[in-house]
């Protein structure tokens, strides 16, 4: 049986996912982060984007956090996270649609914007678009 650790999801609303996992990845602040039993103990921040799960049975689940902290402690990583949703619950038309009317907010000069609200909209679009290819590669 292979090595685990126990890993939570939880987003502000509710807890996402609760389990034993052989891996956990994630984009860190500063980079990529894979986290697998006896890794040192980390907090962190996390980007907007995938979180990727390999369970105990070898199965492999794709999440999306809008970004948060990660923290891993002796036994257990814990992902605290603004927005977590299963990437099988993204809608991805809706994501498109709020990427594009993001793009059309920074390139309309006319309208009186605030630029840091509609960057963190356009980037948590990409991120969820990202989240979805990621899922749709794991499924080939």
């Amino acid at each position: 049986m292979a090595m685990t650790i126990h890993c939570d999801i939880v987003s502000a609303e509710q807890e996402i996912f609760s389990g034993r996992v052989t891996m956990v990845s994630a984009t860190g602040t500063i980079g990529e982060l894979g986290i697998m039993p006896g890794h040192a103990p980390l907090l962190t921040g996390i980007r907007p984007g995938p979180v990727r799960l390999k369970k105990d049975d070898g199965e492999e689940e794709v999440f999306y956090a809008s970004g948060g902290f990660l923290e891993v402690q002796p036994g257990v990583v814990t992902i605290l996270a603004d927005t977590a949703l299963r990437a099988d619950d993204i809608d991805e038309a809706a994501a498109v649609e709020a990427q594009q009317a993001a793009e059309r907010l920074l390139h309309d000069q006319t309208t009186d914007i605030e630029f840091s609200a509609v960057a963190t909209m356009l980037a948590e679009a990409m991120a969820q678009q990202r989240t979805l290819a990621e899922l749709k590669k794991r499924k080939r």
